[in-house]
């Protein structure tokens, strides 16, 4: 692979040109001056620690992303990542409310369960459409015509009378919801450099873990005093939110560095509504076909196809556990509601667990790795990390098993959840890092499909896990999860072996526009 402007084919003048190579050799990125060799020259702009190469290397412009102050850069990181928050926990507030809906509808919970199976898909399905609009669009105009269907089908679900009304909306809620989830890489990438993506990553994908599990928490205590609407409402005023923290504080991220000339952000309204990009061209020379080709330009490279595909059999089963643990916990331990609440603080202290300790893990293997290679960097070196989270996977869902087959304690129960949770989120932050890393230009399509692999996972899984607990018992169904994540884990030491070669096969994406 190649720095940005390689990888989109910009013309750049020879002084520029050689300022890239000093960035970058045949053998990955240069990150540290000490592997800049002999050819670099005064003008490589460098991080504040005067050794840490910039990569992309920013412009004079003060309108840059790059050239942000970090606060700017950290409270859209934050809006974005609050944005990305939502679809998983409306999801996971409708898994919780299906028990009083259907008891309301006079319909069986099965049934009801039809509008979570079609939410959980467009989960997924509204990324990739996100993505590829943000490419001929922008970003902005995207993110916030997308949170205003999203909070007005959130009203729509809390509002609902009938289920073939709640079920249009939670579908509708679904699409929309997702815009941050499945094209925050977009952000990142627009406002980061190269050495700080792992930890803004880290954060973005914290929401996006935790989200599942907020949910279900808020919900358990609300439908135990409350109409099952309430939790909805709740969840409108969390969309409302995410759409008045990006009207007031996020601007167009994206920067048309082959055409400077295009200021990125003019009038507010304009801006927000996507008129001024259009206006200035802002993405030239992008059609909109060329815009929805993107997605399946980056599914075709193999790296990106065999990562979502590890992603799908290892993050299903945080679907899958969601979807029975509460079938178990009720009968084994006397569980109403109200403890079933509480015990969903296990996953929520894990994955900020897996949080805090991702902060360091990622960089600490990136460093490592750099000290060893004279500032030289590999994306594969971002898979690592997944070494030292599958033990964590594995061990969580085989002593969940145990613990539900033998009437262990729960808090052996607890202890199990949060270990697969716990590693969970140290695998999300590695393969979203790996991906925007072997293709910077394709951030948003990238974190699209892992997206979609991680939507596609759970709406899979949702078909038989319950059948599949209840037939094999919690031991063995379990036991075979662990299994499958174990063996999954041959595809990340494939990439770390041979991911370089299949990249450099696979060539560049050669977008018109990063």
């Amino acid at each position: 692979m190649h720095v940005e402007d390689l990888e989109t084919g910009t013309k750049h003048t020879k002084l520029e040109n050689e300022k890239v190579q000093v960035l970058h050799d045949a053998h990955g990125y240069i990150l540290d001056t000490e592997g800049a060799g002999p050819n670099a020259d005064n003008s490589t702009k460098l991080a504040n620690d005067g050794h840490t190469i910039l990569i992309p290397q920013p412009s004079d412009d003060p309108s840059d992303p790059l050239n942000w102050s970090s606060y700017k850069k950290h409270l859209i990181l934050l809006v974005i990542s609050w944005a990305a928050l939502l679809p998983d926990y409306g999801s996971a507030t409708g898994a919780v409310t299906l028990i009083p809906q259907a008891a309301i509808w006079g319909m069986s919970p099965d049934t009801v369960n039809h509008s979570q199976v079609g939410n959980v898909f467009m989960l997924g399905a509204g990324g990739v459409v996100a993505v590829a609009l943000s490419a001929y669009f922008g970003r902005l105009p995207v993110l916030s015509w997308f949170l205003v269907f999203a909070t007005a089908t959130a009203a729509w679900c809390a509002a609902a009378s009938t289920f073939e009304s709640f079920m249009a909306a939670r579908i509708l809620n679904g699409f929309f919801s997702t815009v941050a989830q499945g094209g925050g890489l977009m952000f990142i990438n627009d406002m980061f450099f190269f050495h700080e993506r792992a930890r803004k990553i880290n954060i973005w994908a914290g929401f996006i873990i935790l989200s599942p599990y907020f949910g279900p928490l808020f919900t358990a205590f609300i439908i135990t005093t409350q109409e099952w609407s309430v939790a909805f409402w709740l969840f409108f005023a969390m969309c409302a939110l995410a759409l008045v923290l990006t009207v007031l504080f996020v601007p167009e991220t994206y920067y048309n560095r082959q055409h400077p000339d295009s200021p990125s952000n003019g009038p507010r309204i304009l801006t927000l509504t996507g008129v001024h990009q259009r206006r200035h061209n802002l993405l030239r020379p992008n059609t909109l076909v060329d815009a929805f080709l993107r997605p399946v330009k980056v599914l075709l490279k193999l790296p990106i196809l065999f990562i979502c595909f590890y992603y799908i059999l290892t993050f299903a089963w945080v679907v899958g556990i969601n979807t029975t643990l509460s079938i178990f916990l009720t009968p084994l331990y006397n569980f109403g509601p109200k403890q079933i609440g509480f015990f969903y603080f296990t996953p929520v202290v894990a994955a900020l667990l897996g949080e805090l300790a991702g902060h360091w893990i990622h960089d600490l293997i990136a460093r490592l790795y750099m000290r060893k290679h004279n500032g030289h960097f590999e994306p594969e070196v971002r898979l690592r990390a997944i070494f030292i989270s599958t033990p964590f996977m594995v061990a969580g869902i085989v002593l969940l098993g145990y613990a539900l087959e033998n009437a262990y304690h729960y808090m052996l129960a607890a202890l199990g959840w949060g270990l697969y949770v716990f590693g969970i989120m140290i695998t999300t932050v590695a393969i979203n890092a790996y991906g925007l890393d072997s293709y910077p230009d394709g951030s948003g399509e990238v974190a699209a499909w892992i997206n979609m692999a991680r939507t596609t996972g759970g709406f899979i899984v949702s078909y038989f896990q319950v059948e599949w607990a209840d037939a094999m018992g919690p031991k063995n169904s379990f036991a075979v999860q662990a299994g499958i994540v174990a063996g999954a884990a041959v595809i990340p030491i494939c990439l770390v072996v041979w991911g370089k070669a299949l990249r450099e096969r696979a060539g560049p994406l050669a977008f018109k526009t990063a």
